[in-house]
């Protein structure tokens, strides 16, 4: 059997800059141990799954390690290979995710692409001694979401110094850390380490922006803000706060399009 497969750089308008995703669009669903050794063979952050369901897209997402609950670059990536190479008229698609519920992509006439993701709800606690060593750094505060904690910092210089221990973050009970600060040229920016998924850092995540959405939002005084994730690769965003939902909004690039044996 073969398998159209798409691979995306999203959160960018360049090849080689954001967070690359491969995406592949399904007749019907896959086993689960498959989908999953798909994703370890692609080595990526993310492999994206999506099968039609009349008019909304069901969509699943792996790293090369697990399923996760919600992936915003690989969603991305999926809306941009639907809209340019499956001939998509509306300018907003529909997807259903079993494990976060309904999610939308809408394009602008710019080529930016929006997601809308149900918020994180962020809550401050003690700074955990174990975290901190394994970051490096400690930070002004600790909040915990649904499956991230997040530092906060005071300057981007101290974001773009970090150097974490992966080993030790590894160890952590968590999907992953998120660190931020204000920007330097942008409201904020973010990092965002998950070695127990098998991602060291991720150079763009959109997910993590559920959480630094309306925290910003609250810091910051305003519901609209520029973001900019300082990986090596780096990504550009538009994030929006409307109380229970947040729209996160980015550019992508094609990289890959092929086939693979099943």
């Amino acid at each position: 059997m073969k398998q159209k497969i798409y691979q995306i750089d999203a959160f960018t308008s360049q090849t080689f800059g954001g967070n690359p995703a491969a995406v592949c669009i399904l007749d019907a669903w896959l086993e689960t141990e498959l989908m999953q050794k798909i994703a370890q063979e692609n080595n990526l952050a993310e492999t994206a799954f999506a099968v039609k369901k009349d008019d909304v897209y069901e969509l699943r997402w792996f790293t090369p390690e697990l399923e996760v609950d919600l992936c915003g670059h690989a969603t991305l990536a999926t809306a941009y290979v639907l809209f340019h190479y499956y001939g998509i008229e509306e300018n907003t698609i529909r997807f259903y995710s079993p494990r976060s519920g309904e999610l939308t992509v809408s394009r602008a006439n710019n080529g930016w692409l929006t997601l809308d993701f149900p918020t994180d709800t962020m809550v401050a606690i003690r700074n955990i001694l174990e975290i901190d060593n394994a970051i490096g750094l400690t930070p002004a505060k600790t909040l915990k979401g649904k499956t991230d904690y997040m530092l906060v910092y005071n300057s981007q210089q101290e974001i773009e110094s970090i150097s974490p221990n992966h080993h030790l973050l590894a160890q952590l009970d968590v999907r992953g850390v998120i660190v931020t600060a204000p920007g330097d040229e942008v409201d904020f920016v973010s990092r965002f380490f998950a070695p127990a998924c098998g991602i060291p850092e991720d150079p763009v995540t959109g997910s993590a922006h559920t959480s630094l959405t309306p925290f910003w939002s609250e810091m910051l005084g305003k519901t609209k803000m520029t973001a900019k994730q300082i990986s090596r690769r780096g990504g550009d965003l538009v994030c929006e706060y409307l109380g229970e939902r947040v729209k996160i909004s980015g550019k992508a690039a094609p990289y890959l399009t092929g086939e693979i044996e099943i």
